[in-house]
């Protein structure tokens, strides 16, 4: 397909069913999107110490990211220069080095070539120092404040300028924790669904759905007293499922929505740290805030607390939520077969019950037993089901269009948290990367 032809199904109110269930449209987005963009692959302390290594994909690639003698963080395609075997099978661990379960090919953690069993057999030019025949590093790799990314492309534009003004919300999660760190805990939440991989980031800065996808959960809630959950997981997910059954009235007038350059948005003013994390009344979160206090000041304590940011998605292949220290990994497997894995972090500095209340969210809102993912994978599910019946080939997502603001570092903002304003930046950003666009920043 030349750039017309995909410009061509994406126009400024609606866009073409293809670009969720076409298999031609799907290969592209591998090839041209997640082979361009910086992609989420984990975070610092997961690879703490030389030769700490864990397993993942960028994309449909199979990747290991691992901590070199060196003090460096490399990302290696996870792949056997002699006869492709993907070399580590292991989720995570440590090593001195990767030996290849097929052959016996050993390699450092850097990538390159250590050492072949029976070397003669091999041509009289074969060269243990070839790159080519080490696990071939991904070219480019960086990090922001602990988060890693990588990029599959030679060159482009730098971290930096592809997260922009997104990096804010990553200093609202880091900023909470009274040292200042952050560290991944309490395993990874892993789930798959039938559905195109854009739906889940069209879906986490929805404002509109809750009200319809989870109103069983949201009426339940209603009819409990206030009583029935004084703490834990039921008082978590009592106060989740009131705020998702705010009136509609206050999704279109007191939440908004901010994009960016890149595909990249959050909601806002959804909800306080009074709402929804232990109130300020639980002695152990004013024990926190005492704590982050001692650390920045009562002033700039407050301010950290009052950022009202929910969802903060990085396009095209990570959300997270900053007061729940929560983040939700996309890898597409097919045009509608999607996996996400959850990291959860624990705030260096913080009480153990902030911890607690972290994993009891994760189990609320994003373990496979929740009454919010349950409601979402379904939806997911229809729509992908939907694609296939005959009818109108243009999906519409014109919603609130006319309300759309410029904002500052070339963002805008609609005021009308039931906007469709994320969707459009979105495709205006997947629009860029598969007519080459993307590459070029």
């Amino acid at each position: 397909m030349n750039a017309h032809d995909i410009g061509d199904l994406v126009e400024a109110t609606r866009v073409h069913r293809r670009v969720y269930a076409d298999p031609d449209i799907f290969e592209l987005e591998m090839e041209r999107l997640f082979g361009r963009a910086w992609l989420f692959v984990g975070h610092e302390s997961q690879v703490k110490a030389p030769g700490d290594f864990f397993t993942t994909f960028m994309g449909r690639q199979p990747v290991v990211v691992v901590r070199h003698q060196d003090g460096n963080v490399y990302v290696l395609n996870n792949r056997c220069g002699h006869r492709g075997t993907q070399v580590v099978g292991e989720a995570a661990g440590n090593a001195e080095n990767f030996t290849c379960c097929y052959h016996g090919w050993m390699y450092r953690t850097d990538g390159s070539l250590r050492s072949v069993p029976l070397g003669q057999g091999y041509a009289s030019d074969f060269d243990l120092d070839d790159p080519a025949r080490g696990m071939v590093r991904v070219p480019r790799v960086d990090s922001y404040r602990g988060f890693l990314f990588a990029s599959l492309a030679e060159d482009g534009p730098g971290l930096d300028d592809f997260l922009g003004y997104m990096t804010t919300s990553f200093d609202d999660m880091v900023d909470r924790a009274p040292d200042g760190e952050l560290e991944v805990a309490g395993g990874i939440f892993k789930h798959t669904y039938d559905g195109n991989w854009k739906l889940v980031l069209e879906n986490w800065c929805d404002g509109l759905h809750p009200n319809f996808v989870h109103i069983s959960s949201v009426d339940t809630a209603r009819g409990q007293s206030a009583d029935t959950h004084t703490d834990g997981s039921g008082e978590i997910a009592r106060r989740q499922m009131l705020q998702n059954g705010a009136s509609l009235d206050f999704w279109e007038n007191d939440c908004g929505l901010w994009t960016f350059p890149g595909g990249h948005c959050y909601i806002g003013d959804y909800h306080d740290d009074e709402k929804l994390v232990a109130t300020r009344k639980d002695p152990e979160f004013a024990e926190y805030i005492g704590l982050l206090e001692s650390a920045h000041g009562a002033e700039r304590a407050e301010e950290i607390l009052a950022v009202g940011r929910w969802n903060s998605n990085i396009y095209p292949n990570c959300s997270f939520m900053s007061q729940f220290r929560s983040l939700r990994i996309i890898h597409p497997i097919a045009p509608d077969r999607t996996q996400i894995n959850v990291l959860l972090f624990k705030m260096k500095g913080a009480p153990e019950k902030m911890f607690l209340d972290t994993v009891r969210f994760a189990n609320v809102t994003n373990g496979t037993g929740s009454p919010v993912l349950t409601d979402d994978l379904e939806t997911y599910a229809r729509i992908s089901g939907g694609m296939e019946s005959q009818g109108s080939d243009w999906i519409d997502v014109s919603r609130a269009m006319e309300q759309d603001q410029p904002f500052d570092h070339g963002g805008s903002h609609s005021p009308n948290g039931t906007s469709e304003i994320h969707i459009r930046n979105m495709f205006s950003a997947w629009r860029e990367y598969m007519t080459d666009g993307g590459a070029r920043g």
